[in-house]
């Protein structure tokens, strides 16, 4: 737990020792401090619900979110999460071929076996710990993101349970999460927002959860789980 990057990690036994620790740690004190510091220079950055007009250098991370954020047409912060999740991620890849990063309900995930994430939508949806959506081993190394407006303290101008995304850019998934989720006013708007999710450029899958409607369409199998 760095800041607000908080992160759980998926390894194979062997891997984690206390030298990769510090250099993931490193990695990412690095990535936030050069985030911060842009927002210091400009703070719009951080507080526009737009896409930033890039102009000038800027680190790699801000890049990345402008970029996601410019393609769903949103803030730029609405993909921080998963720009950090994929940058921890990529970093990990190099010392071996299976990872999985949680950041916040955002997800990056790489390695040559089919997985099943569970999908969390509040603790009152008949779809929490019922539901789960697996995704090939050939679909990977991916983003899965999740935006809320009813679960969690991210910003929502809608009220999904849970806008789930597919990407193989996690920073975009997490930006196309927001998007999907913005438009989700009430249960009869989650077609909609899971068709609008699929005609952004890049996104492979969409899950919209609003009280007991869901939608679901893409690169994705819904498939059950058990409880506990």
């Amino acid at each position: 737990m760095i800041g607000e990057t908080d992160l759980a990690l998926w390894l194979p036994l062997g891997i984690w020792d206390s030298a990769l620790a510090k250099s993931l740690g490193d990695i990412l004190i690095a990535g936030r401090a050069s985030l911060l510091q842009y927002i210091r220079d400009h703070p719009d950055f951080a507080a526009t619900h737009r896409p930033w007009p890039l102009t000038g250098p800027a680190p790699a991370i801000v890049r990345q979110m402008s970029r996601a954020a410019a393609v769903a047409a949103v803030g730029p912060m609405a993909a921080v999460a998963g720009a950090f999740a994929a940058l921890a991620g990529r970093f990990l890849l190099q010392r071996c071929g299976q990872v999985i990063v949680e950041n916040g309900g955002d997800i990056f995930l790489a390695g040559a076996k089919d997985r099943v994430i569970g999908v969390y939508a509040g603790a009152a949806s008949p779809f929490t710990g019922n539901l789960g959506v697996k995704l090939r081993a050939d679909q990977l190394p991916c983003g899965v993101c999740t935006s809320s407006g009813t679960v969690g303290p991210s910003f929502s101008y809608g009220v999904a349970d849970a806008a789930l995304i597919v990407a193989p850019d996690a920073a975009l998934a997490d930006a196309a999460a927001t998007a999907a989720g913005n438009l989700v006013k009430g249960p009869e708007d989650v077609a909609a927002a899971c068709h609008f999710a699929l005609t952004i450029p890049g996104v492979t899958a969409a899950l919209i959860i609003c009280g007991e409607q869901l939608a679901a369409a893409g690169q994705l199998e819904l498939v059950r789980v058990e409880q506990g």
